[in-house]
């Protein structure tokens, strides 16, 4: 699943192209909306909140949507063609001079402007949200805090506690702050898992790049510390990095971690 920054970082691309300009075309290609027709609409702009995108339109509506796992929002010139399979296109939106095409996104929901809180009352502080405050980092860090035996990696993923961490910064917080992801919640300082996760949502947000990096470093063989890192090893030591899965069913994810900079409980090789 995409990180809250990619999520951040396509919404950004897709107000710039679309913002301000008419639709002569606005098709849905998923059975609960295929009879709507947004053509006509202006839009208005493109918003997020963690990994959720609100695409405003005139008449008080929001179009709601999700990348989950493989979906995306490209924008071509107008009359270009498509770099993804058609049959992939669920939403099809068309100005005077260029497209925007909803690939496999999920989660698709007609609103009124008005009620798109909620659709994420549920979530906990959004991590780029502009108007952050102390108030919302010790939310999240009181959230984060709530289960002392949770895992670690479990609670950074839970959007309830706050939104935007995916897997890689789940990995790279745990490293940064020298303790596995197993570990239970009781056991790190909260606030400063919160303040780590702002930090590096906002600086890859920042930079305009899909290709995110933790370390400051662009080169792709150094732009993590422990994240995908099995073959190359741990960035700091040197040493093996070992990967197990963390989580069940469809909440399982495959965890990088390093045994020697890293310290606290691990599976069994």
């Amino acid at each position: 699943m995409p990180e809250g920054d990619t999520v951040y970082l396509v919404g950004k691309r897709f107000d710039q192209a679309l913002a301000g300009k008419t639709l002569l075309r606005g098709q849905f290609r998923v059975p609960q909306l295929a009879t709507v027709d947004l053509a006509g609409r202006e839009v208005l702009g493109v918003g997020t909140v963690g990994k959720h995108l609100f695409t405003r339109f005139s008449g008080d509506l929001t179009l709601h949507s999700h990348l989950m796992m493989d979906g995306m929002w490209d924008v071509y010139p107008a009359g270009a063609k498509w770099r993804r399979p058609g049959h992939h296109a669920r939403v099809v939106l068309t100005a005077a001079d260029i497209q925007a095409i909803g690939f496999r996104v999920h989660d698709l929901k007609l609103v009124p402007t008005a009620k798109e809180h909620d659709l994420v009352a549920h979530l906990g502080p959004d991590l780029l949200d502009p108007q952050w405050t102390d108030e919302h980092a010790a939310r999240a860090a009181a959230a984060l805090a709530a289960d002392p035996v949770c895992e670690l990696g479990l609670a950074l993923l839970d959007q309830r506690v706050m939104a935007g961490v995916g897997n890689l910064y789940k990995c790279e917080i745990c490293f940064l702050l020298g303790v596995t992801p197993w570990t239970p919640v009781s056991e790190v300082d909260a606030g400063r898992a919160v303040a780590l996760g702002r930090k590096l949502l906002l600086a890859n947000a920042a930079s305009g790049r899909f290709d995110q990096s933790t370390t400051g470093h662009l080169d792709r063989n150094r732009k993590n510390w422990v994240y995908e890192r099995t073959r190359q090893g741990c960035l700091r030591c040197g040493g093996r990095t070992l990967v197990h899965t963390q989580g069940y069913d469809v909440q399982a994810r495959p965890t990088w971690f390093c045994p020697k900079c890293q310290s606290g409980p691990a599976p069994a090789s």
